[in-house]
């Protein structure tokens, strides 16, 4: 008898956060040293099979560059490691001593961890070392077009924390995802957290499970190039970074904005840098190819080379040609090229003045990427503290290449592959997620004043014999340090006063 799909995939999905729980029982009782050593041997083992797992990803997903997956790799096993390796997350983490305040951490559980085909070995290692380190568990629901590489990656950081000490079950997945066993993942009820990656649906699913959730938005990057900016060496970083690894993570520029006084400069490094601008008829055909609906990317686009989009264009381009740029002056769900396009094609606007700039960007940004990601070439930090303060993002990138510089590879911002899109984009958290917040932190506060409460009942009433005595201590006070030649109010009978005020009102 042949066992349907979809029950096979729900029964290992069940069995893995059963051992996935029973393992994490035993794990959230290991001292931090022997968490991070476990931490470290995942990260180690990750790093070493980056340009194996970076070959598989672009093999069976047909998306990305062999070399800049290896790089993000890099940024998901050691880079993530580096940056928490000396944080703590056992035990006591924190004491005020003046305020007698002790925070001690403790682990959420059992984490659901949903994986993107566009970065499929990267992400698995970085939420899989965040998740541990934080003394959780994590069972994993690889996307179905890249459950090969992301299972092997896996293997690969489960035999490494099993050989360091770990239980067997701390690290678990689906071999066989289907949509039935994610969304049962999202809502078992020895699932403690979700680290949601991927589509709109599934971001929205990870909300709506009743369960804790990290999900991330789109991020439909305007990059503006001011005209104060080095042309050439901006535009050779903004190129750099859309192609990098043919324009798969969320953070890449999506749309250029230019000044018109520096236009012309720009065009022609673009060219200089393998840029293609496509004409009136090659563009016309360009979108049909990049929407096939009005706010719908076609899937095909997304990780190919610029020279393959523009073949299933019919549009013919160089062999070196690298870039798609296409001018427009429209933005709208049916502009197909300003949307979000996880892929090497541009649009490119022209800005008369900085507040056509502003304008453009906040369309932009509306249109689908509000809390993500604005990315600035400028040397006048004047217009870096403009442009910071009125953008509706969580992450505006200065001089670098916004890609890459938004999950912490050339910025100081921390190495994440799960970056947040705060209270613009609908999420929980604006940061660039990692361990800490995948603990929970208690907090042992000891007193450190006293404080009288009023009787029930006590009101503010008071009779006039009461008031009459007030009356006359407060007069006499300010008789008395008259008499003595002295200013100022006797502080000490003033604080005698209201001492006396506070018990004649608690005892009526």
């Amino acid at each position: 008898m042949k066992l349907d799909k979809d029950l096979l995939s729900v029964q290992e999905m069940r069995d893995a956060v059963q051992k996935a729980k029973e393992a994490q029982e035993e794990f959230m009782q290991f001292s931090q040293w022997k968490i991070d050593s476990i931490v470290e041997a995942v990260a180690k083992a990750a790093y070493n099979k980056s340009q194996e797992l970076a070959k598989l990803a672009v093999e069976e997903t047909g998306m990305g560059v062999v070399e800049h997956k290896v790089m993000k790799n890099h940024v998901g096993s050691m880079d993530v490691y580096n940056s928490i390796k000396n944080e703590k997350t056992v035990g006591v983490i924190n004491e005020d001593t003046t305020n007698k305040v002790k925070e001690i951490a403790y682990p959420f559980g059992v984490i659901a961890a949903i994986i993107p085909t566009t970065n499929p070995t990267s992400t698995a290692m970085f939420k899989t070392i965040i998740s541990l380190k934080a003394g959780n568990a994590i069972v994993v629901s690889p996307h179905p077009r890249a459950k090969r590489c992301t299972v092997e990656t896996l293997k690969v950081c489960r035999q490494a924390a099993i050989d360091a000490g770990a239980p067997d079950g701390l690290i678990g997945w689906i071999t066989e995802p289907s949509m039935e066993a994610t969304n049962q993942l999202m809502t078992h009820r020895d699932v403690d957290l979700i680290l949601s990656t991927g589509g709109g649906g599934l971001v929205k699913a990870a909300y709506s499970s009743g369960k804790p959730a990290y999900g991330v938005g789109p991020g439909n990057v305007p990059v503006y190039i001011e005209k104060s900016a080095d042309v050439k060496k901006s535009v050779k970083m903004i190129v750099d970074s859309k192609t990098f690894d043919n324009g798969t993570i969320c953070a890449t520029e999506q749309a250029i904005i230019v000044d018109s006084s520096i236009k012309d400069t720009a065009v022609r490094e673009f060219k200089n840098n393998g840029s293609y601008f496509l004409n009136k008829e090659e563009k016309e055909k360009m979108e049909k190819v990049i929407s096939p609906g009005a706010g719908k990317i076609n899937p095909d686009i997304v990780g190919k080379a610029a020279v393959n989009i523009a073949k299933m264009a019919g549009v013919s381009v160089p062999s070196d040609t690298r870039l798609l740029i296409a001018e427009e002056d429209q933005v709208g769900k049916e502009v197909p090229f300003s949307l979000e396009k996880l892929a090497p094609v541009f649009a490119m606007y022209t800005a008369n003045t900085q507040e056509d700039a502003k304008a453009r960007s906040l369309e932009l940004l509306n249109l689908g990427g509000r809390g993500h990601s604005f990315a600035l070439h400028t040397h006048d930090d004047k217009v870096v503290e403009e442009f910071s303060a009125v953008v509706p993002v969580s992450r505006v990138l200065v001089n670098t290449l916004s890609s890459i510089g938004a999950v912490g590879a050339t910025t100081g911002l921390a190495p994440s592959m799960t970056l947040g899109c705060g209270g613009y984009g609908g999420n929980i958290s604006s940061d660039n997620i990692t361990a800490r917040h995948l603990i929970n932190v208690k907090r042992v506060a000891h007193a450190i004043k006293d404080v009288e409460v009023p009787k029930p009942g006590s009101g503010s009433r008071t009779n006039s014999g009461q008031i009459n005595n007030l009356n006359s201590m407060v007069k006499d006070a300010f008789i008395n340090s008259s008499a003595a030649g002295n200013e100022a109010i006797d502080t000490n009978k003033i604080e005698m006063l209201v001492k006396q005020v506070l018990r004649e009102y608690q005892n009526q």
